[in-house]
């Protein structure tokens, strides 16, 4: 139990939720979303369609470049070949001390 202003102990309530044991909605919780579920809608609808027409818009968009007027350069020419740039070899006082 709780205590109050001048120490007075008040009852702790259970707490209380809009769901049942079996995570089901009561009856409460269906009344307290009725006034919002028409706004709710619209505005998920209003959001799923701005999404759906940004993602419509852009692939339009993309659709239409025309890449036609583009050259593409020739495969770069290779560097001079360098023996031995893949492998590193420990200098000869190292490998003393690995030992």
């Amino acid at each position: 139990m709780g205590h109050g202003p001048g120490g007075k102990r008040i009852p702790i309530l259970p707490p209380s939720t809009y769901y049942t044991r079996d995570q089901q909605a009561t009856a409460a919780l269906l009344r307290a979303r009725r006034p919002y579920l028409v706004k709710n809608i619209f505005t998920g609808l209003g959001v799923a369609s701005f999404a759906i027409g940004v993602y419509a818009f852009t692939i339009h968009a993309v659709a239409q470049d025309d890449f036609s007027d583009v050259q593409v350069p020739d495969a770069p020419e290779q560097p001079p070949h360098t023996p031995h740039t893949g492998v590193l070899k420990a200098p000869p006082d190292l490998e003393r001390l690995k030992r």
